[in-house]
């Protein structure tokens, strides 16, 4: 397993940050606890706070979160906020966590109803010919095939097939610098402004990004039901392939209900997770990022050290949040 840190307060990097834009209103959250605003930003893709220096929630001070001792991580909760972030929130590739961005682009621009699969796509010969590429993640593709919008997504998310992010990306807006160009405008939107796009599959080492900015995305993307019904997806099968198992290893451990995977040799094992759990009586979202783990070694290594990471958050925080807040909530009372 990957070593972790245990902490007594958030990482490096998690002091607090005004919130951009002009607050309208100041609101008690929970106990009183927590300070939020309502800030302006454009429409669906609101942005949070500076990524590489986001407002930490006051009930993080009394959590002992298992950081990993090496790369950077962040976690935060729907409602209640920033839990932290570990490391200095420099760029470093993020190999296949990219095709975050790729699908939530792909649903802003042809968006699809809960339940429904979306328009139809007619696979290229490029698509096809990928399928049997050697030096990358592919899936099996048929050219002249047609294939739901739905299913594509699924292929490209669960099993992180790169012929298939491409496919989509020359399907929507005709190539993929043209589709580049549209994530990178998202990312600016979402405020994620240590993040560069450069592909749409993350085999391009140079596309890189920081654990607050991919979790800003995942906050975004999360909130489209579609989305995260293809995140949650455990297995799928392309027509005339196998069955392949989705490569978030977490999925349906502890509550987790997603998101992905990436790993190379430069990026190391990254990890973007989503996970419920009840809070004070309401069912919350939490969300963590881990990248950087074992980077250098194989995607294996790197892979294995990321799960091992995320698991270790994922627990800690749906073990002792609950109380945490509570006993925030009497300290008050």
């Amino acid at each position: 397993m990957s070593p972790v840190r245990r902490r007594t307060r958030p990482g490096p990097g998690a002091r607090p940050a005004a919130l951009p834009g002009r607050c309208l209103f100041l609101v008690p959250l929970l106990a009183g606890a927590l300070l939020a605003g309502a800030c302006a930003g454009p429409a669906g893709d609101e942005p949070l706070p500076d990524p590489g220096n986001p407002a930490v929630a006051p009930v993080a001070g009394s959590l002992d979160l298992p950081w990993p001792d090496e790369g950077q991580a962040a976690v935060s909760v729907e409602g209640i906020g920033s839990l932290g972030t570990r490391g200095g929130q420099t760029p470093v590739p993020i190999a296949s966590v990219t095709k975050v961005m790729t699908a939530h682009v792909i649903l802003k621009d042809r968006p699809m109803k809960d339940g429904t699969n979306g328009a139809t796509v007619v696979a290229d010969r490029q698509a096809a010919d990928e399928s049997f590429s050697a030096g990358e993640s592919a899936a099996p593709i048929l050219a002249g095939h047609s294939y739901t919008q739905r299913r594509l997504l699924e292929i490209m998310m669960v099993s992180s097939a790169n012929n298939v992010a491409r496919l989509l990306a020359r399907w929507d807006a005709g190539s993929q610098e043209a589709f580049v160009a549209k994530m990178n405008r998202t990312a600016a939107a979402l405020g994620m402004n240590r993040t560069t796009y450069t592909g749409v599959s993350g085999i391009e080492s140079d596309t890189r990004s920081t654990a607050a900015d991919q979790l800003k995305l995942a906050g975004a993307a999360m909130k489209d039901p579609v989305f995260r019904a293809i995140v949650a997806t455990p297995a799928v099968t392309p027509p005339g392939g196998v069955r392949i198992p989705n490569t978030n290893k977490l999925l349906g451990r502890n509550g987790v209900i997603g998101l992905k995977t990436g790993s190379s040799t430069p990026a190391g094992g990254n990890l973007v997770w989503a996970t419920t759990q009840r809070i004070g009586g309401t069912s919350r979202l939490v969300l963590g990022v881990v990248l950087g783990q074992r980077a250098g070694t194989t995607p294996a290594q790197g892979s294995a050290a990321a799960r091992d990471a995320g698991l270790a958050l994922v627990t800690a925080v749906r073990k002792d949040l609950p109380d945490a807040v509570a006993r925030a909530a009497g300290a008050r009372g």
